[in-house]
């Protein structure tokens, strides 16, 4: 088993989403964050795992986990989590259908 990065480690123990953008030195929208914390750090975890870093200089492993976290942050910034399907639940949620109204269904206000 290769060691792990240190950042790595650092990102792991950080305590808040706000300390992981701090470490790397990303800006982020509150208001993103706030609505999709759990989404965006899952995310961020899905980016990472597909990107091999053994052997790679501790700045190539920053950079890549910096722009891992921005593309997440990036991704609820114009979408929202139920469009994403981050999470199981969201990804084998049925989209809600409007509710159909028949035209026979209708009738007018009595005056």
């Amino acid at each position: 088993m290769t060691p792990r990065p240190a950042l790595l480690s650092q990102i792991t123990a950080a305590a808040s989403a706000e300390d992981m953008f701090a470490l790397l030195d990303l800006p982020f929208r509150p208001e993103v964050l706030n609505v999709a914390r759990l989404h965006v750090l899952k995310r961020f975890g899905e980016y990472l795992a597909r990107t091999e870093m053994d052997g790679l200089s501790d700045q190539a492993v920053f950079l890549i986990a910096r722009e891992a976290l921005a593309h997440a942050h990036q991704d609820f910034e114009t979408s929202t989590p139920l469009e994403q399907k981050v999470f199981k639940v969201l990804a084998n949620a049925r989209p809600q259908r409007p509710a159909f109204v028949p035209l026979a269904g209708l009738r007018l206000a009595a005056d």
